[in-house]
C-alpha cells in the first residue's frame, strides 16, 4: 500500500511539472509569436533639416512625426493613418505588471495570484494595440526605469510607433487602502491628501505635486491617476483618506495647488497629466459604503447639494486645466436618467461635464464598470457597472460610449469597440472624437519625439534626500494637536527627557532616543499609544473588501476597554490615524494628549511629543461626538453633525494654547 501512495504521490508531482512546463512554454510561445509580427524599431532621419523618428517606418517625415507641427495636426494625420483595431485599442487602460528586475511580464507569475487577472505585456501591447497601462508595483526605480524604456521600444516596433502612457494611483503616502493607492516604496514619503489638506499651505502642496512629478518622470509614469476632488461630506466612507477633506473651497484651494505641481500651468514635456476623480463628486455615498460593491452603489443628496460636490471640479480641477477627469461608479440617485451609474449618464457625461461646464479634455470610466474580474475562474471584482447590470459587456460599452466617455478603465478589451462599429451600433467617427484627446495627451507630453528615460538616474531622483525632507516636513504640518493637559495651564506637551514612557505600536529604539522606554504602565510615569481610526470586518467576506475600512467609526468592546485601560491608569498621549473621521469621546476624554495624524512616521510623531517643532495642523473634517450623530447628518452636507466632539479647523499648538482659527487658503 505504501509503494502505491508513493507511486501516486510522484505520478502527481509529475502531473504538476507537466503542467507547469506547459504554462510557461504555451505563454513563451505566445509572446514570441506576437513579437515576430513587429517591424523594425523607429530610425531617426532628418528631414529639411528637423530630425524625426521615423514611427512607421516609411522613410519621410509625416506631419505626426514632425516635432515642430501644430499639435492639431499631428494629432489629425496619425489618426487618418490609424486603423479601427489601433483606434479601439487607445481607448482602454488597464493595469501592467513588470518583473522585479525591469523585464517583461510574458507569463503570469504563480508568486503573484495579480499577474493571472490581466494579459501580458505583448498581449495588450502587440496584439491588443493598447497604450495606456496602469503600473500598480513599486519595484528598484531603475528597474522601473528598465522596465518602461522597454516597452516603449516594444511600442516603437509597432505599425504607427505610437508610445505607450503609463498611468499611476497615488504612491507618495500612508496608504489606507491598497486597493486605491500603494505604498511609497522608494519614493519620498508624505501625508495623505487630507493631511495636505491639514496644512491649509497651498505652497507646501503645490511642492508635493512637483516632487511627485519628478519622480514620476524619472520612471516614466506620465499620467497620475489622481488627485480625489470628492468631498468627504460622509464620514463613513472608505475613500475620505483620498480626499481633501469635507469643505468644498479647501478641496479647490489645495486641488488647484496639486494639479499645477503636477502640470504646470500648461501640460508640456516636463508635466504628469492628471486625471482628476471621482466626478460629479464620490464623497456622498448611502450610510457611506463603498460604491465598489453593489450595496454602495447609491450616491445620495437629501440635503440637495448635488452643486457643492461638483465645485471642486470646477473650480479646482478645471480652474487648473487637469487633463483629464474621472467619473464615478455611483448611482445618483435622483440624479441620473434610468437609475445607471454615472458614467453610463448622458446627461452627466455629455450634458453637464461636456456642454455645460465646458470641458474638453479625456472623460475616463473608473475601473472594470464593463466586466468583473477573475483569477483563474474565481471572481475577485464584481463589475460596479451599476444601473447596467444586466447587459453584456459589448452592450454596456455601447451605452458609455454614447454618454461620451472616451476611456474605459480596468479592462483588456477592444474586441467590443471594434465589433460596435462593425455592426454599425457605434459609428467610427465617434471613436475619432475619443481617440483625438488622447492622442492630443500624448503629443503634449512630448511622447511622440522621445519617450525614453535616462535609467541611470532613476535611482538618484526617486527618493532623493531632499524630497525625502520635504516629506518629512510635510507631515510635521500635517499633524493636528486636539488635546493637551485637562487645562491651557497644565499642558503635558512637549515631554522632556526625563520622563519613563510606555508605547504601543511605536518602534521602541525609536522612542529610546528621546526618553526612557519601560514595558509596562506600572513602570512609566507617561504613555504613548499609536492607534488606527476604527473600521468594520467586510460585510460580505469579499477580497476586495478587506481593503477597504468601511461601517461605524467608534471603538466598541475589547478594543475600547483595552485602550481605556491605560488612559485611566496614568497620563496618556493618544495618536490616531485619522483615515475617517473616527469617534472617539471616551478617548478624548481621557486622554492626556491627543493627536491626530494624516500618514506620518513615528519619528514626526515624537519630534512632535518632544517638542521638536510646535504642531500646527488643521483638522480637514469634523470629529463627531458619537455614532448616533453620525447616523443623523446628511450624507451631501459638510460639517452638520450635532455638537462634534472637534470642529472642522480645530487644532491646537503649544505657542497659542487656543483653536487655530478656521481658514481655507
Amino acid at each position: 500500500m505504501l509503494r502505491i501512495i508513493t507511486i501516486l504521490i510522484l505520478w502527481v508531482f509529475i502531473l504538476i511539472g507537466i503542467s507547469v512546463a506547459g504554462f510557461y512554454i504555451y505563454y513563451g510561445i505566445a509572446a514570441n509569436n506576437a513579437r515576430s509580427s513587429l517591424s523594425a524599431e523607429a530610425s531617426v532621419l532628418e528631414s529639411n533639416g528637423i530630425q524625426f523618428r521615423d514611427l512607421n517606418k516609411n522613410g519621410v517625415m509625416d506631419p505626426y512625426e514632425n516635432p515642430r507641427a501644430p499639435v492639431a495636426d499631428r494629432v489629425q494625420d496619425v489618426l487618418s493613418q490609424m486603423n479601427l483595431e489601433e483606434k479601439a485599442g487607445m481607448m482602454f487602460i488597464n493595469m501592467i505588471s513588470m518583473l522585479p528586475d525591469g523585464s517583461l511580464q510574458e507569463r503570469p507569475t504563480p508568486s503573484n495570484p495579480f499577474t493571472f487577472m490581466i494579459p501580458t505585456n505583448s498581449e495588450m501591447i502587440v496584439r491588443r494595440r493598447m497604450n495606456h497601462f496602469n503600473i500598480m508595483q513599486s519595484h528598484d526605480p531603475a528597474a522601473m526605469a528598465i522596465w518602461y524604456n522597454s516597452i516603449q521600444k516594444l511600442a516603437e516596433r509597432t505599425r504607427l510607433g505610437i508610445p505607450i502612457t503609463i498611468a499611476s494611483d497615488p504612491r507618495h503616502s500612508f496608504p489606507s487602502s491598497e486597493a486605491a493607492a500603494m505604498f511609497a516604496g522608494d519614493f519620498s514619503l508624505w501625508p495623505e491628501p487630507l493631511g495636505l489638506a491639514a496644512t491649509r499651505d497651498t505652497v507646501l502642496v503645490e511642492q508635493f505635486g512637483d516632487i511627485a512629478r519628478q519622480e514620476y518622470l524619472a520612471v516614466g509614469i506620465r499620467l497620475a491617476l489622481h488627485p480625489m476632488l470628492d468631498l468627504a461630506t460622509e464620514p463613513r466612507w472608505s475613500r475620505v483618506y483620498g480626499t481633501f477633506g469635507e469643505d468644498p473651497d479647501l478641496s479647490a484651494s489645495m486641488g488647484r495647488a496639486y494639479i499645477r505641481g503636477l502640470q504646470g500651468n500648461t501640460i508640456s514635456r516636463e508635466s504628469v497629466a492628471t486625471m482628476s476623480k471621482h466626478f460629479p463628486g464620490g464623497g456622498p455615498q448611502d450610510d457611506g459604503w463603498e460604491a465598489h460593491f453593489s450595496y454602495g452603489k447609491d450616491q445620495v443628496y437629501p440635503g440637495n447639494e448635488f452643486d457643492l460636490h461638483v465645485s471642486p471640479f470646477v473650480e479646482g480641477a478645471m480652474a487648473a486645466n487637469t487633463a483629464q477627469i474621472m467619473v464615478s461608479y455611483a448611482v445618483g440617485v435622483g440624479i441620473t436618467e434610468d437609475g445607471v451609474g454615472f458614467a453610463f449618464s448622458p446627461s452627466i457625461v455629455t450634458d453637464l461635464l461636456r456642454t455645460e461646464l465646458g470641458f474638453g479634455g479625456v472623460i475616463s470610466t473608473d475601473w472594470a464598470v464593463l466586466s468583473s474580474k477573475r483569477i483563474l475562474g474565481f471572481t475577485i471584482l464584481e463589475s460596479p457597472g451599476w444601473g447596467v447590470e444586466d447587459l453584456s459587456p459589448i452592450d454596456r460599452a455601447e451605452k458609455a460610449l454614447i454618454a461620451g466617455v472616451d476611456l474605459f478603465g480596468g479592462e483588456s478589451n477592444p474586441e467590443w469597440i471594434v465589433e460596435l462599429v462593425n455592426s454599425g451600433r457605434i459609428q467610427e467617427t465617434r471613436l475619432d472624437s475619443s481617440v483625438s484627446r488622447l492622442l492630443r495627451d500624448k503629443f503634449l507630453l512630448g511622447l511622440f519625439d522621445n519617450p525614453y528615460v535616462d535609467e541611470s538616474k532613476a535611482g538618484t531622483i526617486v527618493g532623493s534626500a531632499p524630497f525625502v525632507e520635504a516629506g518629512k516636513v510635510a507631515q510635521k504640518k500635517s499633524i493636528v494637536l486636539l488635546k493637551n493637559g485637562e487645562k491651557e495651564s497644565s499642558p503635558l506637551l512637549p515631554l522632556g527627557p526625563d520622563e519613563r514612557i510606555f508605547v504601543q505600536n511605536v518602534d521602541s529604539t525609536a522612542v529610546a532616543r528621546y526618553a526612557t522606554v519601560v514595558n509596562s504602565p506600572t513602570e512609566a510615569t507617561v504613555a504613548l499609544l499609536r492607534i488606527h481610526a476604527p473600521y468594520e470586518p467586510p460585510r460580505e467576506g469579499g477580497m476586495l473588501e478587506n481593503l477597504f475600512h468601511q461601517g461605524d467609526l467608534d471603538f466598541k468592546g475589547a478594543e475600547l476597554d483595552e485602550i481605556l485601560s491605560i488612559t485611566q491608569s496614568l497620563p496618556t498621549i493618544i495618536d490616531i490615524y485619522l483615515d475617517r473621521p473616527a469617534v472617539i469621546p471616551e478617548i478624548a476624554e481621557t486622554a492626556a494628549a491627543l493627536l491626530g495624524n494624516f500618514g506620518a512616521s513615528d519619528e514626526v510623531i515624537l519630534d512632535a511629543i518632544f517638542g521638536q517643532f510646535d504642531p500646527s495642523g488643521r483638522l480637514p473634517f469634523e470629529l463627531p461626538s458619537s455614532m448616533d450623530a453620525v447616523r443623523e447628518q446628511l450624507e451631501d452636507v459638510p460639517y452638520d453633525s450635532e455638537n462634534p466632539l472637534f470642529s472642522f479647523g480645530f487644532g491646537l499648538s503649544y505657542s497659542i494654547m487656543d483653536t487655530v482659527s478656521l481658514s481655507t487658503n
